[in-house]
């Protein structure tokens, strides 16, 4: 494709490719061959070569890099009410560190095969319990005084109780954030409507709640002396894990994906390179209530050269059904529905620019997959943000979950799932937050296309996180589907079945009250915040702190003689129309909005 070949000239590389023969499952090699990602070649602090691309053979291990340095505790204090900081096991490449702000790594207990079970750190995605190592605020904003580590943005009010815990209002003087220093537990109110809880246990467990969007609890245990966490996700009464390694950057401790099982190398080549033939893909998605209130955002490829850009599409996909069922729970105001009829496109050229990091995603998974299978360990300082920030090249992110950012001029905007982002200069060495220009962004109350926004390192690494996890399970349902619905058939050394991952087999597993504890956290919350705002008003001496949740705003509805603009503004774009002449016919999910002369005639 002629934007691929732009895009790898831009970089200039020049490498071996190894292409899988599909028929018989032979490799052959392409000298010469230009892969569809950007080469790496400058690895970040503590991160290894550059991965190398899936040939559908084996590919040769890295070296290790050096040893990380050892870090002490951030600035900005522990968590009151947090147990007392403790120094945790060995990073990646042997070097033991100290607590990090929010808490200690504190061991509890054994788990299974002898392996040590540690309390999970206690930073949050986009929660308030991510502290910065440093004193400084992006954009026009100002540090936090209090246990809120989200810095002050413009308008915003903090009021801090004599026991530690603190509260921030907006300028409307709604509640963005709390901290409740009793109960270890931060909530922060998102501009769409929604609501995270997050809360240090006593078991050193962390769970994290979160209204219209999956929560789960996170255990940290040991293997092979170094940090892991393995969390248990729960969306509508259905239980998935997910694993992470520890890793200190910057002072900050990331959690980096790691998966729970790998693939042969022949899947992987099969997965990495084109296919002999592009093909057309029939996804299923008509009528999705989803899909048309996201249409005027996101339209899938007519066609699929290679894996890569199949599972774009249901990256993008899978994030938008997440958004649609979050703005549905969270019953976000009317004004954010408008974001899906303002037309705001994504682009041909973003959606390649995802299909690029998807495609060397898929290559630092082949290398990871080849070094487990070899018993190494694999550092992730390499799998995870370390290397993006370092690596000289831009990057582009595709937000996971709901977070509310604070743009050049200190401003809270929101972006939610499926929205892209792009890293083009990287921060400075001592940063823990970076600037990220947005791509794409849906409207209403989100970011601002083109504008430049902050985001915390901790959740640019969740970010990246939920691609790569979005990404292993489009290809368990890419193997699962070879061969039927026009995908190709995959050759026999890509159909053998994954292999679980060592430090999978040892975690420690999920408690069956973790669900109800989940559920139970809305009302501790709603508690919490009345006590918080009770207690900050009464040390300050200031008048009452209203904590009742923003509401929703009235439901807009549909009505007689409203234009075309105006019902999408409302509905968003519909699943499909009908133009009968004298009429026009908007059909949505149970809907059928019909237009006389450009105006609503009738609703059935």
């Amino acid at each position: 494709m002629k934007k691929e070949e732009t895009q790898y000239n831009k970089y200039g590389s020049a490498m071996f490719v190894l292409a899988v023969v599909l028929g018989s499952g032979a490799t052959v090699a392409l000298a010469g061959s230009k892969p569809s990602a950007p080469a790496h070649s400058a690895p970040a602090p503590h991160a290894s070569a550059p991965a190398a691309r899936p040939s559908g053979g084996s590919t040769a291990g890295h070296a290790a890099g050096g040893a990380s340095a050892s870090h002490g505790a951030t600035t900005s204090g522990a968590h009151a009410g947090s147990s007392a900081s403790a120094s945790h096991g060995p990073t990646a490449n042997g070097a033991s560190h100290g607590a990090t702000a929010n808490g200690s790594h504190t061991t509890t207990g054994a788990s299974a095969g002898g392996h040590t079970t540690t309390a999970s750190n206690a930073h949050t995605t986009g929660g308030a319990a991510t502290h910065s190592a440093g004193g400084s605020a992006p954009h026009g904003t100002t540090p936090s005084h209090s246990a809120i580590s989200r810095p002050v943005a413009k308008g915003q009010t903090e009021h801090v109780a004599k026991n530690g815990s603190a509260i921030r209002t907006r300028s409307n003087g709604r509640v963005s954030d709390v901290h409740d220093a009793r109960r270890g537990m931060d909530v922060h109110h998102g501009l769409d409507g929604g609501r995270r809880v997050s809360v240090q246990r006593h078991d050193g467990s962390r769970l994290v709640a979160e209204r219209g969007r999956r929560g789960y609890v996170e255990r940290g245990y040991h293997y092979h002396g170094h940090d892991f966490a393995r969390r248990s996700y729960y969306w509508h009464g259905h239980e998935y894990g997910r694993f992470y390694r520890g890793y200190g950057y910057r002072g900050l401790y990331l959690n980096v994906y790691a998966p729970g099982y790998y693939y042969g190398a022949g899947f992987y080549g099969w997965a990495y390179n084109p296919w002999a033939v592009p093909i057309a893909y029939g996804w299923g998605w008509g009528g999705s209530p989803w899909l048309g209130f996201y249409g005027g955002f996101f339209n899938p490829w007519p066609v699929y050269p290679s894996a890569a850009f199949w599972l774009t599409d249901y990256l993008i996909a899978e994030n938008l059904q997440a958004a649609y069922a979050a703005h549905q729970e969270a019953a976000a105001a009317a004004a954010g529905a408008a974001a899906a009829g303002a037309e705001v496109a994504l682009s041909e050229a973003v959606k390649q620019q995802i299909a690029d990091e998807v495609k060397a995603q898929l290559a630092l998974e082949n290398q990871e997959s080849t070094q487990t299978a070899a018993g190494q360990d694999v550092d992730p300082g390499s799998s995870g943000v370390a290397r993006l920030l370092s690596d000289g090249h831009p990057h582009v992110f595709v937000v996971g979950t709901g977070l509310d950012l604070t743009d050049s001029n200190g401003a809270e905007c929101a972006v939610s799932e499926g929205d892209a982002l792009a890293l083009r200069t990287p921060p400075p060495g001592d940063a823990t937050t970076a600037d990220l220009v947005v791509l794409a962004s849906k409207g209403g109350q989100e970011c601002q296309t083109g504008g430049t926004v902050a985001v915390n390192l901790t959740d640019l690494q969740e970010m990246q996180n939920h691609l790569r996890e979005t990404i292993d399970t489009g290809l368990k349902e890419l193997q699962a589907k070879q061969g039927k619905g026009g995908l190709p058939a995959a050759p026999p050394s890509a159909q053998a079945p994954p292999t679980a991952s060592p430090y999978a087999a040892v975690a420690p597993p999920p408690d069956p009250q973790d669900e109800k504890d989940i559920q139970a956290q809305a009302q501790q919350a709603d508690a919490a915040e009345t006590e918080v705002a009770q207690a900050a008003a009464q040390d300050n001496g200031g008048a009452p702190i209203a904590t009742t949740p923003a509401a929703p705003a009235a439901p807009v509805t549909v009505a007689l003689g409203q234009t075309t603009d105006q019902v999408k503004a409302i509905l968003g774009n519909p699943m499909k129309t009908a133009d009968l002449g004298t009429k026009t016919i908007y059909y949505y999910d149970g809907m059928k909005v019909v237009f006389k002369a450009g105006k609503v005639s009738d609703v059935e």
